[in-house]
């Protein structure tokens, strides 16, 4: 059975920084593109990042040079580090293993206020 585990959620300041993890169990993790999505209060779920199986990488044009989506194959993790973040960030985040097998895991909140 696939499962995608985030942590590292939490409230922030604005202009703080956050790290978001997310490992995967009962997936050969390097196989498969990993999303990072989002879903703020009343509004669609949206995609932040992406990485390639060869580590390349595409942003939301409103985190680009903010945040930055990473793997690690060997400890079948993903990861988000978020730096600069504004409350517009705000939001439940996700990761997704891409088709062939997708799976979504169970998300993890990150508010950024004052």
């Amino acid at each position: 059975q696939v499962q995608l585990v985030e942590s590292g959620g939490g409230l922030v300041q604005p202009g703080g920084s956050l790290r978001l993890s997310c490992t995967a169990y009962g997936l050969t993790f390097r196989n498969y593109a990993m999303t990072w999505y989002r879903q703020a209060p009343g509004k669609e779920r949206e995609m932040v990042a992406i990485i390639s199986i060869f580590g390349g990488t595409n942003y939301a044009d409103s985190v680009k040079g903010r945040f930055t989506i990473s793997r690690d194959n060997a400890e079948s993790t993903l990861y988000l580090q978020m730096n600069s973040l504004k409350p517009e960030d705000t939001a439940v985040y996700y990761c997704y293993s891409n088709p062939p097998d997708p799976h979504w895991g169970q998300g993890t909140q990150v508010t950024v206020s004052s």
